[in-house]
């Protein structure tokens, strides 16, 4: 796990930074301890009075702007125009969709959606839409700190360099042309993990969870835990971290994150747990470096949490790897016959 440095709290620049480079840190563990999955549905353009949705399958999903222009349609909510480059990706399954023009009243209807063309004419807008999730203890806590919809923008220059995924995706598109690709699967991903962390580093957006990392002290807190998640926490203890008596810092966490201080903790030592037997380390060393004397507690704990127990868990992981590796090869095989010269 990456050395997380706790920065002192002074009224300085310097620790104002110090504070929100920590902030970032810690706000990238947390999305990097989940386990992302996105799968795109289909991939290519459209023209003439069209309209793409994927509401009612009850999951999240995105719309990828490729080329051209469109607006999103929420119920109630004013449209969205779209351009190129722009991604809308939807928390939860929301009623919406996507047409080429600003008014949602215009008469549109769902079309065959064509391949996608290296020079898409005037008028005709590439789409790459599809689902997404992800998985892990901290699952509940991060996705309720994000709004139901998240609009990337191409201008916005903390996402600028996004920019490269969807210039690749779009050259996986043209060569597998509207049947989605494992690589485009994985650079939807990449897209997916791009937008929740400017949304978490963004002050602006700040809610839940996120807004309670970005307050004085808290950091630093989140900081300590994950770098030393063995060491026998209580909430006084953390309370004296962020300079509140118990009760507030009690009252103050439970807003944020709906659970207590203990319960979070319990949840985070599992997740250090989870990564350190993925990373093949005994059962015994994973729970000791969360702080488990006990084989049988720890394993309890863990089964609690995530679902399994800590060796069932691991061979799991074993054999997804093992497949996920299988299909990467054949893949890379797939394209390489499909390649001149080769």
């Amino acid at each position: 796990m990456p050395s997380l440095t706790v920065i002192p709290d002074a009224a300085s620049p310097s620790a104002d930074a110090g504070f929100d480079a920590q902030a970032d840190r810690v706000a990238d563990w947390l999305l990097g301890s989940l386990e992302w999955n996105a799968t795109l549905f289909h991939v290519g353009q459209y023209c003439g009075r069209w309209r793409a949705s994927t509401a009612g399958r009850a999951r999240a999903s995105f719309h990828l702007i490729l080329e051209g222009r469109c607006w999103l349609h929420r119920p109630g909510l004013e449209s969205v125009a779209l351009a190129p480059r722009d991604g809308v990706f939807l928390m939860r399954d929301v009623p919406h969709f996507l047409s080429p023009y600003a008014d949602p009243g215009i008469d549109c209807a769902p079309r065959a959606m064509q391949p996608l063309s290296a020079s898409p004419a005037l008028g005709e807008t590439a789409l790459a839409c599809g689902f997404f999730s992800f998985d892990g203890p901290l699952r509940d806590l991060v996705a309720q700190s994000f709004p139901d919809c998240l609009v990337l923008r191409a201008d916005d220059l903390a996402m600028a360099s996004a920019a490269t995924l969807f210039d690749l995706m779009r050259s996986e598109a043209l060569r597998a042309g509207t049947e989605p690709s494992v690589l485009m699967d994985r650079l939807a991903g990449l897209l997916f993990f791009y937008g929740l962390r400017h949304v978490a580093r963004s002050d602006a957006n700040a809610r839940g969870f996120w807004g309670l990392l970005r307050r004085r002290g808290f950091a630093p807190l989140l900081a300590a835990l994950l770098q030393s998640p063995e060491r026998p926490w209580s909430v006084a203890d953390m309370a004296q971290r962020v300079h509140l008596s118990r009760a507030a810092f009690f009252r103050q966490f439970g807003e944020a994150c709906g659970q207590s201080p203990l319960q979070f903790l319990q949840l985070l030592r599992m997740q250090i747990a989870a990564r350190k037997l993925t990373q093949g380390e005994s059962i015994a060393q994973a729970a000791e470096a969360v702080g488990y004397d006990s084989y049988a507690a720890f394993s309890r704990t863990f089964k609690r949490v995530i679902g399994e127990q800590p060796g069932a868990w691991q061979r799991a992981r074993r054999l997804d790897r093992s497949e996920a590796a299988g299909v990467t090869a054949s893949e890379t095989n797939r394209h390489r016959s499909e390649t001149p010269g080769h």
